[in-house]
């Protein structure tokens, strides 16, 4: 009898994505078969890479890894899951606050669909202070944020900000 497949998602809007996000991407990867990064929009949020862009730059900074599939969706997360046979969310927290936030997401996606589960990983310290928001923010006042992203996001961030 096969074993069957362990898939996941890390899902988010990851514009940019920063080491931060690789930094769970490639601990993830080690843990299932096959882990998608699902790339959204949050229309809560001024965008600063188009869909397209995001999804070619997390493909370019993951490229290595052979249990990868960048998709982008829209709607409800569990949805998506159910569709694809996905039973694990895979998220990432920083701090307290995100911690908070994560677990109503994670209790609520429970209520959507009692077969889904979700995974906290804990961000690498050196890293729990990067997001992409807070990247936008100080890339606005000319800051170098070299430290913060991968060379492929480095690269066109000099293109988009010129």
């Amino acid at each position: 009898m096969d074993k069957p497949i362990r898939k996941a998602i890390f899902a988010g809007s990851f514009d940019p994505i920063t080491n931060g996000h690789l930094d769970i991407i490639y601990r993830a990867a080690k843990l299932f078969d096959e882990l998608q990064i699902g790339v959204l929009v949050n229309h809560n949020k001024k965008g600063l890479f188009t869909l397209d862009e995001r999804v070619d730059l997390i493909k370019s900074c993951t490229k290595e890894l052979n249990n990868i599939k960048v998709i982008e969706f829209q709607g409800l997360l569990v949805n998506y899951c159910e569709a694809n046979n996905i039973g694990t969310l895979v998220r990432g927290v920083r701090s307290e606050a995100d911690v908070n936030y994560e677990l109503q997401m994670a209790h609520m996606n429970k209520e959507l669909n009692s077969n889904i589960e979700t995974i906290f990983l804990p961000t690498n310290k050196k890293y729990s202070f990067v997001s992409s928001s807070l990247i936008k923010e100080v890339l606005a006042f000319g800051a170098d944020v070299e430290n913060f992203v991968p060379k492929q996001v480095l690269d066109v961030l000099e293109i988009k900000t010129k």
